[in-house]
């Protein structure tokens, strides 16, 4: 095993040399976002499915909650079986390992076919379902004509203000799109550049293979 100090959320000129000579396992030391980057570099390099990848958080993170990773825990993410777990991707070309964010929000929100807001919240949140099903017959090819779509892999949460407390509601399918007043997404604690009045969030036609 060799360790690479990398910049924080790493691009393609500093990680696909790396990639070129990875084998089997690749572990991350660090946050959600340069979780994502790697996890992005994988998806661009067709490498999801041969390289384990093991995710040591440098704090507690959304990412290492839904996998039930623990802060500085290099054992499991060096020996750890990899198991499946859904990645989301969204239109601006990047992907979601964690939480994605847009707070506040005017809008309306669809997950699937379930209008989940139709109107104000205080939080919209969308993160990989880690109890979605792997998928029966992943492929790197999204526009395969034999492909059966998947029915989950992501998770829809709105959070509003109520009468006493705030209310919170889950929705879990395949995609969710939103449309809204204009306003600034949070991919993986990061702001997108510009603000957007649209964003989609989609499961991807692989898996992750992590080490968890």
């Amino acid at each position: 095993m060799r360790w690479f100090d990398l910049p924080a959320a790493p691009g393609r000129e500093e990680l696909d040399p790396l990639l070129a000579d990875a084998s089997d396992r690749l572990v991350v030391h660090g946050t959600d976002a340069d979780l994502a980057a790697v996890v992005l570099r994988l998806l661009r390099k067709n490498r999801l499915a041969d390289l384990v990848v093991g995710y040591v958080p440098v704090a507690p993170s959304p990412a290492a909650r839904l996998w039930g990773l623990t802060v500085g825990d290099f054992e499991r993410a060096l020996t750890a079986e990899p198991r499946p777990a859904a990645l989301v991707r969204d239109d601006a070309g990047g992907v979601l390992v964690g939480s994605g964010v847009i707070e506040p929000i005017t809008g309306q929100v669809y997950c699937d076919d379930e209008l989940v807001l139709n109107g104000s919240a205080l939080t919209l949140s969308v993160s990989p379902d880690p109890d979605a099903a792997p998928l029966p017959e992943p492929t790197s090819d999204p526009l395969s004509t034999t492909l059966e779509p998947a029915t989950d892999g992501l998770r829809v949460t709105v959070v509003r203000r109520g009468l006493w407390r705030r209310r919170r509601d889950v929705a879990r399918g395949r995609a969710a799109q939103a449309s809204f007043r204009s306003a600034t997404v949070l991919r993986d604690g990061v702001a997108h550049p510009r603000p957007v009045e649209k964003w989609v969030w989609y499961r991807h036609t692989e898996d992750l293979q992590v080490a968890r």
